[in-house]
């Protein structure tokens, strides 16, 4: 132990200074609060409140004034366009044109003959014949108010397909032609190819060569009674369009007017007749006006007429063209 006190025992402890008094925590001050602007988009909800009760008025207004009209019922769908050949009903083919002919314009002349007459024009009177009508009067023919004849020139065979010329042809040819009226021909076809057909045109063209004609060069390809052995049996559609289509080519890359004769029934149900509608059209259909649906331009409308010159019945014509 130390004699002397230790400089720490005499050592005062030094006098503090007094404790701060404790201050308050700093609270920042609150800022202001500044009204945001409003734009127009919070004031979409009003506009959108204020139009709908605009319309709903409107349409109240409407309703009570008894004005409004409801909205008619969709319209059903179009039904097909189709027409009755016998018991068949039959959808027109696409493009092919109508029967353009007023039926109010056919009647009776003092004859008894059907005539056509549309805007003050008569279309002209003919006859088609071959060797079945014997020796004609063809002077006769032409005094009877025939303006024009349409002479068989010739057919092909329908076993073996030989071509043949119509007996009487050339004698009817000359005295058409002196009685002054217009000629055409028809060569009865059994063409079951076209090469057939053209050279069934081609034959044709061989024998009117050195004379001039006036009217139609027409294909007339006819089926023959079931049983007959025909070399047409079996021959298809489209096969007997193209043979009407190759001779009338033929006929007219020679410079003459192509035809094609038929009755409604080839029209509807076997020719393509929108594939020959370039050629004129001979229909036959034998009735006081013609129901043919479709265009035609010349009409065999009796096989059962009758003309000064020529013993018994004959096929007569109009030409509507």
């Amino acid at each position: 132990m130390n004699e002397y006190p230790s400089e720490w025992e005499n050592r005062k402890e030094p006098k503090l200074p007094p404790e701060p008094a404790p201050q308050p925590e700093y609270q920042p001050r609150p800022r202001r609060q500044t009204p945001r602007r409003q734009g127009w988009t919070d004031k979409l909800p009003l506009v959108f409140s204020a139009a709908a009760m605009v319309l709903a008025g409107a349409a109240l207004f409407v309703v009570l004034r008894g004005g409004g009209e409801p909205e008619p019922p969709p319209a059903p769908p179009e039904e097909p366009i189709t027409f009755q050949f016998g018991d068949r009903t039959l959808t027109p083919l696409e493009g092919m044109p109508l029967n353009p002919y007023d039926r109010s314009g056919f009647s009776f002349d003092e004859r008894g003959r059907t005539v056509y007459e549309k805007d003050g024009r008569r279309a002209k009177t003919g006859i088609d014949v071959s060797i079945y009508q014997g020796d004609i009067d063809w002077q006769a023919v032409a005094a009877d108010g025939i303006d024009f004849a349409i002479l068989r020139l010739g057919y092909r065979g329908y076993t073996e397909g030989g071509l043949f010329l119509d007996q009487n042809f050339e004698r009817n040819l000359r005295g058409a032609l002196d009685a002054g009226l217009d000629v055409g021909v028809y060569f009865f076809s059994q063409a079951v190819t076209t090469q057939e057909a053209e050279a069934e045109a081609a034959y044709v063209i061989n024998a009117l060569e050195g004379y001039e004609i006036s009217y139609p060069v027409a294909f007339d390809w006819e089926p023959i009674a079931p049983g007959s052995g025909a070399r047409t049996d079996g021959l298809d559609n489209q096969a007997l369009t193209q043979c009407a289509a190759a001779f009338c080519e033929k006929i007219k890359e020679a410079g003459l007017s192509p035809a094609v004769y038929f009755n409604q029934s080839l029209g509807y149900l076997r020719y393509d007749l929108r594939e020959l509608a370039d050629y004129d059209l001979w229909l036959a259909e034998y009735d006081s006006k013609p129901d043919f649906y479709y265009h035609f331009d010349l009409w065999q409308y009796t096989h059962i007429g009758r003309v000064a010159g020529i013993e018994g019945d004959v096929d007569l014509d109009l030409d509507l063209r």
